[in-house]
């Protein structure tokens, strides 16, 4: 594995889009559940998570940003047998069922980029370009429709060929289920010279296995085994795990709810991961002393908590200089068991140097922290500066986005606003008006034509 070229790890977050609500359209999801029906303001989630991104950069972090999706989604109704004009097609499905299936088709949740893909970097793979792979998300369809615009904006933003490969979203359904980098995590030894890539799992599609009872296990192992394969990862570098079904059913749809890595260090509660302890020692024997592991007990910190506030939700951040930064929402410090396992953490790991705690709260009530708003992409620098759009953030888009939400998003949506013709063609000339400011070009239907 070389460790020639050095990586930097930059965030992709993703920019809330302006139909932002409070849909509760994902069981198992504790927090969604929780604020089903409650009114959303897109617009100070939007800001929210600006600010987000400008600290992170503020930290020396690089820092980009990835685009929300066309939504509604007239693509996605009009699979669904609605036809007619765009006027004529809001109204029927609004009509239907009481609007539900209007209300998939207008979720805003592409907001949370860490299911966006599964990204190897090139030092890591067998043909030196760095891979990703656009997450299909059947377990929810609100989420399964995101793939193929994900992979079109991907493909707009790591546009040179010699140096990315955008792979389409895996086929087969929910046998190959794959939630990307949520149940992703790229570790490294001290030295760089050491890498695994933990895909945890919860189901596998053939073969009998016990498994949640409560709620569904969204990943499938055949799924991460075909992502390692297509991102030419060797088998010594892939490490296939399966999540705790308790702790799925305690609410960690997701294992970037109950776990975070970064570079050698990763932070985990024992109910992440199956056998923790045969799994500490196998990252050992395989990364070296250099490698720090940090358990949470639930004792301690039960799963009720961690789920609650979203300790391990947030963003581990590593500086150049190899310490690391801790950025976790404000609900972690409120929350007493959760603040004092950060608290240890800041404490007993020397290399975290600092915690923070940022409100983002209008996220975290659909059950989303900081980590799950951002994609984590290692590139080189090369890499970096080949991107094919002006993503990255400076203090110029900075500005412009900030001005950008500020005269266009709504500061409330209902179900009423899904459905107006009027506030859907609004939507639409937002969009428009990003895709020149990031310079995407047409990357929504709406843009391309019939």
């Amino acid at each position: 594995m070389s460790s020639a070229r050095t990586l930097q790890e930059v965030q992709f977050d993703g920019l809330v889009g302006p139909t932002h609500n409070y849909a509760g359209l994902s069981p198992g999801n504790m927090a969604s559940a929780r604020s089903a029906g409650e009114p959303s303001n897109p617009r100070l989630a939007a800001l929210e998570g600006l600010r987000k991104m400008a600290f992170v950069r503020r930290l020396g972090i690089p820092q980009a940003v990835l685009p929300p999706h066309e939504r509604p989604s007239l693509h996605t109704l009009r699979a669904l047998g609605f036809t007619g004009s765009d006027e004529e097609t809001l109204a029927s499905a609004a009509r239907h069922e009481g609007g539900h299936l209007l209300r998939l088709a207008s979720s805003a949740s592409a907001m949370w980029a860490a299911n966006a893909a599964t990204v190897t970097p090139s030092t890591d793979t067998r043909d030196g370009r760095c891979h990703l792979t656009p997450a299909n998300l059947t377990t929810m369809f609100h989420r399964s429709i995101e793939g193929r615009e994900r992979a079109r904006i991907l493909r707009a933003i790591f546009a040179d060929q010699a140096r990315f490969v955008v792979h389409d979203p895996l086929p087969g359904g929910a046998h190959f289920s794959d939630e990307g980098a949520a149940n992703h995590t790229r570790l490294h030894s001290g030295d760089g010279e050491n890498v695994v890539h933990i895909f945890a799992w919860g189901k596998r599609s053939w073969g009998a296995m016990p498994g949640p009872v409560r709620h569904p296990a969204r990943q499938a192992f055949e799924a991460s085994e075909a992502i390692a394969r297509a991102h030419q990862l060797r088998a010594d570098c892939t490490l296939f795990w399966q999540q705790q079904p308790e702790g799925i059913d305690g609410g960690s749809f997701h294992t970037d709810v109950l776990a975070v890595g970064s570079g050698s260090l990763l932070l985990a509660h024992r109910q992440a991961f199956t056998d923790p302890d045969r799994l500490e020692s196998t990252l050992r024997g395989r990364l070296g002393e250099g490698f720090e592991l940090v358990w949470a007990a639930n004792d301690a910190l039960p799963v009720a908590d961690a789920v609650a506030a979203y300790p391990f939700n947030s963003q581990l951040l590593e500086r150049p200089d190899g310490t690391f930064v801790l950025v976790a929402p404000l609900d972690a410090k409120e929350n007493e068991r959760a603040r004092a396992f950060l608290e240890r953490v800041v404490g007993s790991v020397g290399r975290v140097k600092e915690l923070h705690f940022l409100d983002v709260r209008q996220s975290m009530r659909n059950g989303g922290g900081p980590a799950c708003l951002r994609l984590r992409v290692p590139l080189t620098a090369g890499e970096l500066g080949s991107l094919g759009a002006r993503v990255v953030l400076t203090d110029d888009l900075e500005r412009a986005l900030e001005d950008w939400i500020s005269r266009r998003y709504p500061d409330r949506v209902d179900a009423a606003h899904l459905g107006d013709p009027a506030f859907v063609r609004g939507l639409f000339e937002t969009l428009d008006e990003l895709t020149s400011i990031l310079k995407l070009g047409s990357i929504y239907d709406f843009q391309r034509g019939p």
